[in-house]
């Protein structure tokens, strides 16, 4: 097999956000200032319908659903909706219920483990967690997820010498190293001010941002529109439908799986979930099985 490398060149993408906090931050609320700011919003709303708080507030309008399990497999079905109805923006508030609520990733390694086997259980549920992962990151919209942190407290000094207690968050409530998933990175605290951990827009690189929102959706979306359009997978699986021919067909998924698309989420032609992968792969079986 030939390698062959080509000009590096940009295309304009969707952006992928993590909100991490403790309680009172402004998770939710920082997540809706941005993705109202981007157009259509759905919210996978885990925290007992904390988000349609806020509705009509700012003029805000948006969409929930309210999952009745957090198997990672079940977001990949909301995403699936979400894509099909055409959403521009998905808010997963909180995306660490799918790690320790019920039926999450803890929880079904906990059930699988086999003769004390910790290991045997991770096993099972990694291609789950695996495949959600994919759905968020090749969701065809923008995706902003919050994550609960693990918090403690400090004793500190106050201003006037005095000895204060003062609430710290430690970690996300998420795998380890979930970050490296996401375009930016940011840290609330209970002041609702943002602290820019990780960001692929290099003047928001460490930024200190009280009372996040449109402002800072502007310039982010402004950031990622920049570069030549891309189809979407939505649009790629619209492709895959009038394709007549295999070959055509077999570079369809070559250049989907080249843009790391194979993992997003779609509703099939029966309006199940499926991926653009195996979208594509099935159209496939079904015109050989046509031309035969």
């Amino acid at each position: 097999m030939t390698v062959e490398f080509l000009p590096a060149s940009r295309t304009a993408a969707k952006v992928r956000v993590a909100l991490a906090g403790p309680a009172g931050a402004g998770k939710t609320f920082t997540a809706l200032s941005l993705a109202t700011a981007w157009g259509s919003t759905a919210v996978v709303d885990t925290e007992r319908g904390r988000a349609a708080k806020y509705a009509a507030v700012n003029g805000w309008q948006f969409d929930t659903i309210a999952p009745q399990t957090f198997a990672p497999l079940s977001l990949v079905d909301a995403l699936a909706a979400a894509a099909d109805k055409g959403y521009e923006t998905v808010v997963v508030d909180s995306l660490s219920h799918y790690w320790m609520g019920a039926d999450g990733m803890l929880e079904q390694a906990d059930r699988r483990q086999r003769g004390g086997n910790s290991f045997s259980g991770w096993k099972e549920v990694r291609p789950d967690e695996r495949r959600m992962i994919d759905a968020l990151l090749s969701y065809p919209g923008h995706v902003i997820v919050t994550l609960r942190v693990k918090t403690e407290y400090v004793v500190e000094d106050d201003d006037k010498g005095k000895k204060v207690p003062r609430k710290v968050g430690l970690r996300p409530e998420q795998r380890e190293g979930i970050e490296y998933e996401f375009d930016l990175v940011g840290d609330l605290d209970l002041t609702n001010t943002l602290r820019v951990s990780k960001s692929l827009i290099p003047h928001l690189s460490g930024a200190v941002l009280p009372r996040p929102g449109a402002e800072l959706a502007g310039q982010i979306a402004e950031w990622f529109a920049e570069g030549d359009e891309v189809p979407s997978p939505i649009d790629y699986r619209d492709r895959a439908r009038a394709i007549d021919d295999l070959d055509d067909m077999a570079g369809l998924l070559a250049k989907v799986h080249r843009l790391g698309l194979g993992g997003a989420p779609l509703l099939d032609d029966d309006g199940r979930t499926s991926t653009l992968d195996e979208y594509i792969r099935g159209r496939g079986r079904a015109l050989k099985a046509a031309l035969e």
